[in-house]
């Protein structure tokens, strides 16, 4: 819902705001308005007003605006499209209990309706702190004009309360409220709100205020078209993929993507991959898809990696950092020498990672002690009889090979991945008759302690002569001890 505001708004040149609608005390947490903040930075969907930058519609926090709805509610109590309602919680529940049973339509029955707090205190199911309710009349508007939709039919709402015991307002009446007070005059939102809608162009029309443009957007479905639920789908949740290591803007691309057509060129082909500015700049209501599109992890996938490829090494070293930092595979203050060596890196694993956080195992290995690098069991159970032979010839390839690094930028030094590669193939496909496949997999297994790692002889360059052989003559000690 933001980024589709947000693209519209660019568009047009209006304002974002950020409004935190926290009237629902029940349900507050404490932690929500921050994730709310961190989630639309990440993103890059960035507001023009709201709680943290403040603006001339402060304040933006609902909970902080009780003064100014007060004043609505009483004049819609004066002229009589709204009530006081003393039904406690309990009446209420059996009511709907009742209304089941009999299969009626389920809604207050308007007991307190026309009735003084003394009248109907003398009634069962009294509660001494009233809460306020519409008064829907008869001839109800149920039929609206939706951007998204075109003419949209809703059914007739029940007297629904607008302001609670508590004091807090309803969603629906400081929603009005607001976005009359705010200047919005486009309200995005998701389907399931289609059915309030009646209840809002009824407070719009009573309160005198124009009513806003509609946009109810298709929920998200999950791969069974269901609803997205998070206890179902832990990418229901925004900071999952931050975790994970997607990169925002093919979110953003991807979500666009969800609820609108790609672009189309001007010979008529389509193009899914598109900046946001892209999006906003032909950015059309009439093209919002109206059915709930079914999330594709696959094709996100696909945009990450393309995505991914796009970026230079030093900006995917980067953006890989705070994820090794929280796998503990660099620390809080990497140093330069470290640092140098993740761009390195970096560029070998590049186009071989999807996601972020698929680079850990891969990149780890860079920064383990040659002694303490663990060999996975399935790169161990793969070697051959001869693979200590193999080593053994690798080692006295790659013993002459300087590995010295030069003092000078333009002069390149012995100790490369050409000359590594030109060595070991001599020494072993050619001098020992080895098939590449077989002759370097204990090689790899020596170096990265995996089966699958990034190119053998980038990565012998980046981790140094030292490093290297001594990766080499611990494994073939290793199954040197294991023969005897």
């Amino acid at each position: 819902m933001s980024m589709f505001d947000l693209a519209f708004a660019r568009q047009q040149g209006g304002r974002f705001i950020l409004r935190i609608e926290d009237t629902d005390r029940a349900r507050f947490q404490e932690d929500s308005e921050q994730q709310i903040y961190d989630t639309l930075s990440w993103l890059g969907l960035n507001w023009d007003e709201g709680p943290d930058k403040g603006g001339p519609c402060a304040p933006y926090r609902q909970s902080e605006r009780l003064d100014t709805y007060r004043p609505y509610a009483e004049r819609l109590l004066a002229e009589g499209h709204a009530y006081l309602c003393w039904c406690s919680g309990e009446r209420l529940a059996q009511m709907r209990e009742k209304q089941q049973k009999l299969k009626q339509p389920t809604g207050y029955d308007r007991l307190c309706h026309g009735k003084t707090r003394e009248e109907r205190a003398e009634l069962p199911g009294f509660s001494e702190t009233p809460v306020v309710r519409m008064f829907i009349p008869e001839d109800a508007p149920l039929v609206f004009t939706d951007l998204v939709r075109g003419e949209v039919s809703a059914p007739r709402p029940d007297d629904q309360v607008i302001v609670k015991a508590d004091g807090f307002p309803t969603y629906h009446l400081a929603v009005v409220v607001d976005d009359h007070e705010m200047g919005i005059t486009h309200v995005v939102r998701g389907e399931e709100w289609i059915s309030s809608t009646p209840k809002h162009v009824l407070l719009y029309q009573w309160l005198g205020l124009p009513v806003p443009a509609f946009a109810h957007m298709p929920l998200l479905r999950d791969e069974k078209k269901a609803k997205i639920s998070k206890r179902k789908s832990p990418w229901a949740r925004l900071t999952w993929f931050k975790e994970q290591g997607y990169l925002p803007e093919a979110l953003v691309n991807f979500l666009a993507l969800l609820g609108y057509p790609p672009i189309i060129e001007e010979d008529g082909t389509e193009r899914e991959v598109f900046t946001f500015e892209e999006f906003s700049a032909g950015f059309d209501w009439g093209k919002v898809n109206k059915v709930g599109p079914v999330f594709n992890l696959e094709k996100l996938n696909w945009l990450n990696g393309h995505y991914l490829r796009q970026l230079e090494p030093g900006e995917v070293a980067t953006r890989l950092l705070p994820y090794l930092q929280t796998a503990g595979v660099l620390s809080d203050q990497p140093s330069l020498p470290e640092l140098g060596r993740l761009k390195a890196v970096a560029e070998l694993v590049q186009t071989r990672i999807v996601i972020l956080t698929d680079a850990m195992p891969l990149i780890a290995p860079f920064y383990t002690p040659d002694a303490e690098l663990p060999i996975a069991d399935d790169a161990r159970g793969q070697l051959k009889d001869d693979a200590g032979g193999v080593l053994d010839a690798a080692l006295a390839a790659l013993e002459p090979i300087d590995g010295a690094i030069t003092d000078t930028l333009d002069v390149q030094p012995d100790w490369n991945h050409e000359r590594i590669e030109q060595a070991l193939r001599a020494a072993l496909v050619e001098g020992l008759g080895i098939k590449p496949k077989f002759a370097f997999g204990p090689l790899r297994t020596a170096v990265s302690g995996q089966r699958i790692s990034p190119p053998l002889f980038e990565s012998m360059e980046i981790l140094g002569k030292a490093s290297t052989l001594a990766r080499l003559t611990r494994l073939r000690d290793e199954l040197v001890t294991a023969a005897g």
